[in-house]
């Protein structure tokens, strides 16, 4: 707890209103005036003309923050530090800030949960055939052999690929370590020694494309990582293998993924798609090898309090005088979300 003897900094929520309200329950209100003064009905969603930015040490980000740049922060003289209560801070914290030297914390450890468990929970029903099997028991209604029809399903000594070491590829290995998996890690930053710390064995993209009965992306999205799964790499990958992807759409050659799963070859997970909502036409809606979901994988409902948590740690923190334990740091956004 910060002293009560020295005067709270002054915070603002930087955000859309939805979010605020979505993320800060009267609970999470309560807790956070212990320890910054902040209006907690101001909600600041156009920062260009904000009265309340001259005295403001503080700056409580998340979805729908507008850009921080030279001239918002020129009206932000006492501005000290960003608290993100969200993932990336790629599309507001600007040049201009690191410049400046601020400090800034990001909830993306604690959004890689549910990320996380979405992927888990897709690969272990993947490997089952749950979506299909149940399809398939919803259109017959009777008994099949199901042993038959899916020889060599299951959970058992299967091998799931993860591409990407990032908080929730991580995450993902440390959720699948109980389960009788093989994994493999493809990640150009992860030494093989690294990877078998991580008890997972490193392998090269192409390669664990080859060999993985699921491969769930979990990658940054960067110039070079557009269309990481293109034609050539989805035509790598085993016939009735999964494809999962819960990481940003441009991952995916959208055309190329629509071809294979259209041709009932592979199976899709899809939770990010480019663009971000699909055509009504695009196929990828009703096949019955592809489930598709609307973004949901990360913070949803109450998960959202978890973010708020962290973020509210975080804050304890700083006005204690220590410093962040979930710190952003600028050389590593060239490498991360």
């Amino acid at each position: 707890m910060p002293s009560t003897s020295t005067p709270r900094p002054r915070a603002l929520f930087a955000m859309g209103r939805r979010h605020r309200d979505a993320l800060f329950p009267p609970s999470a209100v309560e807790r956070l005036s212990m320890y910054v003064d902040i209006d907690p009905d101001h909600v600041a969603e156009d920062l260009t003309e904000e009265p309340a930015l001259e005295d403001v040490e503080i700056l409580i980000t998340s979805w729908g923050c507008p850009a921080l740049d030279e001239e918002v922060l020129a009206r932000a003289p006492a501005l000290k530090a960003i608290v993100h209560a969200a993932g990336s801070v790629k599309h507001h914290v600007t040049q201009a800030c690191w410049d400046r030297g601020l400090q800034v914390s990001s909830a993306a450890a604690a959004n890689a949960v549910p990320v996380a468990e979405y992927t888990v929970a897709a690969v272990l029903f993947a490997n089952k055939r749950v979506l299909e099997i149940g399809g398939l028991y919803r259109d017959h209604r009777a008994p099949l052999d199901w042993s038959r029809h899916f020889p060599g399903f299951g959970n058992y000594r299967r091998t799931v690929g993860v591409v990407g070491a990032s908080l929730v590829g991580r995450k993902v290995i440390e959720l699948l370590r109980p389960y009788d998996l093989d994994i493999l890690l493809a990640d150009p930053y992860i030494s093989t020694l690294r990877a078998a710390a991580m008890g997972v064995r490193r392998a090269e993209l192409d390669e664990l494309v080859r060999r993985s009965d699921v491969v769930s992306l979990h990658a940054p999205e960067l110039p070079e990582t557009r269309h990481l799964m293109d034609a050539r790499r989805l035509a790598l990958m085993r016939d009735g293998a999964t494809l999962i992807n819960t990481a940003r759409g441009s991952l995916v050659d959208t055309d190329a993924l629509t071809a294979e799963a259209t041709s009932g070859r592979i199976h899709a997970v899809i939770d990010v798609t480019d663009p971000e909502v699909l055509p009504t036409t695009s196929p990828l809606y009703s096949l019955p090898n592809v489930l598709l979901t609307p973004h949901i994988a990360g913070s949803l409902g109450g998960e959202l309090h978890r973010i708020s948590a962290g973020a509210l740690d975080e804050i304890e923190r700083y006005c204690s005088g220590e410093p962040f334990a979930h710190a952003v740091h600028h050389a590593a956004l060239a490498t991360s979300a």
